[in-house]
């Protein structure tokens, strides 16, 4: 009976162990998509300020494409996060409000390499990171794929903010 009793709690203590490594994965793809959506939000208002700001026409023709393809993945990240239960936050975080008052403050005719620099090149690395992560361990199909799908595009406005950001530097 005491070999019972233990295998019990040895099959208990499985389950429950199985149970928390789901909930931190749940939680991993929830975590996954509160921050692509802080990503998403602080890239849309950089770019409206680069609308606004920019000297360049090549800044500025960046912006907008970032606009439009970031309010579009972030549409498609806001249904998904909704079939998933997962609220998710409306803005950008503290820090990237902090990185957007900086590139917003300081001399204008330096505007655009600070906005190619720091919401071009530097976000666009962040996001892939955060993207490539959740594309190998998300564990929710959904969330795997719509990361995998997003991946190409960050990819690509990495390049063009590489571009655009060795052009503020000639």
């Amino acid at each position: 009976m005491i070999k019972i009793s233990r295998m019990a709690v040895c099959a208990g203590m499985a389950a429950l162990g199985l149970m928390a490594a789901t909930a931190a994965s749940a939680r991993s793809d929830a975590d996954f998509m509160k921050q692509a959506a802080q990503n998403g939000a602080a890239e849309i208002e950089a770019s409206k300020l680069a609308l606004q700001k920019a000297q360049r026409s090549d800044v500025k023709a960046f912006a907008e494409k970032m606009v439009a393809d970031h309010t579009k993945t972030s549409d498609e990240l806001k249904q998904l996060a909704a079939a998933k239960k997962v609220s998710l936050p409306d803005g950008p975080s503290m820090k990237q409000k902090g990185e957007l008052k900086m590139i917003s403050a300081g001399d204008d005719a330096k505007f655009d390499e600070r906005y190619a620099k720091n919401f071009g090149v530097k976000a666009h690395e962040e996001t892939i990171k955060l993207f490539e992560e959740a594309a190998k361990s998300a564990t929710d199909a959904e969330v795997k794929a719509f990361a995998q799908k997003t991946l190409p595009g960050l990819n690509h406005h990495l390049e063009m903010a590489r571009a655009l950001e060795s052009g503020a530097r000639k």
